[in-house]
């Protein structure tokens, strides 16, 4: 059967190439710019895939919304906001001047990188492999299968990584971070390298749209107030500084990833013969200058207009 969606899939994909690889961190330079892929998972375990869907990419700003979740849920989320705000900030994700202009260099959401690199030094556990495995193992359980650090793109991130160093330094000066600098910037950037593939993000947007309850089991792996802080977080500063634009355009809470990844989760809709709760995972490597997939973000504009998926 030939579904609307895939006529959208398919126009999208012939849409002229625009944009460009996150080249900035060399191993993501060498992922090929054709790469285009959706995947649709709802609440009854249904499922829509199409184009490149069983590629491996790295979360980047992606891991983002896992590490504040498992951050949240183990220490408490008034904990976490001790240390990090939930405010839009209108700026690129690597921008160093709200902490200059913010009290007491408070960072202003943890979508943001220095919100990031605070959660990861937050996250239980005494040293940087525990962390991290805090992270992954939380995903796993969403998925249903292991998941590991991209080991080649996590060193080419370290090696290039002077603006989130500079970043981790100041927060650390304003006593935000525990642990060293060094131990919160390597987490943080290991948590970014994790791979995932579009069915992984598909299953971790239904998983909030569940509000923390998982696939087929009638337990809740997070409580009901991390899991709307997070969607809440995702709808406002999820895609950088285009979040506002993505808001009233797209109309549902989304996270993206220079990778070209985009996580998203649909509280209540109709795609085709999925509906109820529905996570969607997107990927398209060539990125816009903001850091968001074109082909993604266009692909999403288009369904979220035929489906009527907008919260608005």
């Amino acid at each position: 059967m030939i579904y609307m969606i895939h006529s959208i899939f398919e126009k999208v994909k012939n849409e002229p190439q625009e944009g460009k690889l996150a080249d900035y961190i060399p191993a993501l330079a060498n992922q090929s710019k054709d790469l285009f892929a959706a995947y649709m998972i709802d609440e009854e375990g249904q499922v829509l895939k199409f184009g490149d869907y069983e590629v491996s990419i790295t979360l980047q700003s992606i891991s983002k919304v896992m590490s504040f979740i498992v951050a949240a849920d183990q220490l408490g989320l008034d904990q976490v906001l001790e240390k990090v705000d939930v405010e839009p900030t209108g700026d690129p994700f690597n921008s160093i001047v709200r902490l200059e202009v913010a009290e007491k260099g408070k960072p202003f959401n943890p979508m943001i990188n220095a919100g990031a690199i605070t959660v990861a030094s937050l996250l239980p556990g005494n040293n940087v492999e525990t962390r991290v495995k805090a992270v992954t193992n939380f995903i796993s359980q969403v998925t249903g299968r292991e998941h590991f650090v991209n080991q080649e793109v996590f060193q080419s991130e370290m090696e290039t990584a002077y603006r989130n160093r500079a970043i981790a330094n100041y927060l650390k000066a304003n006593d935000y971070l525990r642990g060293t600098v060094e131990e919160a910037l390597e987490t943080y950037l290991q948590l970014c390298s994790i791979e995932v593939t579009t069915e992984d993000l598909a299953k971790l947007g239904l998983f909030l749209a569940n509000d923390g309850q998982l696939l087929n089991e009638n337990k809740k792996l997070i409580t009901l107030k991390t899991a709307q802080f997070s969607k809440a977080l995702m709808m406002t500063c999820g895609l950088y500084n285009a979040s506002g634009k993505y808001a009233a355009t797209i109309g549902i809470p989304m996270k993206s990833g220079v990778s070209g990844g985009v996580l998203c989760t649909v509280q209540n809709g109709q795609i085709e013969h999925l509906k109820g709760h529905i996570g969607i995972g997107v990927f398209s490597p060539m990125i816009d200058e903001i850091g968001n997939s074109v082909k993604g973000m266009s692909f999403l504009q288009q369904i979220s207009d035929h489906y009527a998926l907008s919260v608005f």
